[in-house]
């Protein structure tokens, strides 16, 4: 049985995207055994959690064990040094949001407008794209050259699924192309601005937002199933 306690700790963990950072705080895992306190994924989370929050530059072994409550030589039983732990920090970047929005750009989708609504879902939900993530990294990005260059191809990859996503649609490729660049720029300037609106009145602009992006009308159908699955999310 769901205590009220642990849904309220999922919706809030929806809401925010925020999953535990350890394993033995979250209640779907199960506990560890022997002699093991954290696991890989713990100092990656952690790693995360840091960069998010502090910066690139906190990112520190000794720091990380002190947050996790081990030794510091428990780091070497997962990573060979720091640098194997950056690198494995900015593959799960890639994975967690470039990889997702190549994803939701390829679902089937029977209309542009219908494409696009799935394009959205990944923004408007935190359990598919962390956008907390994607601005660490681009910050990262500012002092890194290997960073930056891994930034500048996870935008042409994005953009290359938005663009081909178009096509599918029957727009003409200098038409996909534009579309697909001024959605994806939007779309990272919403975020970038920080714009602090309620859901429900993001929601009220779908219908117009979709007309703009698309140059069409879109179906009320798809627009239904999209406001339902925004409210699905709980979000304030």
């Amino acid at each position: 049985m769901t205590s009220s306690g642990d849904t309220d700790m999922r919706r809030k963990r929806r809401e925010t995207g925020a999953a535990p950072i350890l394993h033995r705080d979250d209640p779907d895992k199960d506990p560890l055994v022997g002699h093991v306190k954290v696991t890989r994924d713990d100092w990656l989370n952690m790693a995360r959690d840091t960069l998010v929050h502090q910066g690139i530059d906190a990112v520190k072994i000794l720091a990380l064990a002190d947050r996790l409550g081990v030794s510091r030589s428990s780091f070497y039983w997962y990573f060979g040094n720091r640098a194997d732990l950056l690198a494995a920090l900015l593959g799960h970047w890639q994975t967690r949001n470039t990889a997702q929005i190549v994803a939701y750009c390829e679902r089937p989708a029977a209309t542009i407008s219908g494409a696009v609504c799935n394009f959205f879902r990944c923004f408007i939900d935190p359990a598919i794209f962390d956008r907390r993530l994607d601005f660490a990294v681009r910050a990262w990005a500012r002092h890194d050259t290997d960073v930056r260059a891994a930034m500048d191809r996870a935008d042409r990859t994005r953009l290359a699924a938005l663009t081909a996503m178009f096509a599918r649609h029957g727009y003409a490729p200098e038409d996909a192309d534009a579309r697909a660049r001024i959605l994806y720029f939007m779309q990272l300037g919403y975020h970038a601005l920080e714009v602090d609106e309620p859901m429900r009145t993001r929601m009220s602009r779908i219908a117009p937002y979709l007309r703009g992006f698309t140059g069409v009308e879109a179906e009320p159908e798809t627009i239904t199933a999209f406001l339902d699955f925004a409210r699905g999310l709980d979000l304030p």
